[in-house]
């Protein structure tokens, strides 16, 4: 089981991937499979992650049987939060 730390860490870094990936667009997302390979996050990190994030309306995820993200797309709240992060940043 991961630490809360590692938890934390899982959950930024999809909302980067998908932000970064979809350039921002709603209307886009990427595969759970891309997601766990291009981040290297265990399988039930992954959608521990996605449930998480769903749960504060960051992100929705259509799911494969077994708790698996078959696709996973940002929010207009979770587009938001990464705008603002990004203004932050400079």
């Amino acid at each position: 089981m991961a630490t809360l730390r590692e938890r934390q860490g899982y959950r930024e870094r999809v909302l980067t991937a998908l932000y970064e990936a979809t350039e921002g667009n709603r209307l886009l997302g990427i595969t759970g499979r891309k997601l766990r390979n291009d981040l290297r996050i265990p399988e039930e990190d992954l959608a521990a992650a996605c449930t998480y994030l769903t749960g504060e309306g960051l992100i929705s995820v259509d799911w494969e049987p077994g708790n698996t993200p078959a696709m996973v797309s940002l929010t207009h709240q979770g587009i938001l939060r990464m705008e603002a992060e990004e203004q932050e940043r400079g």
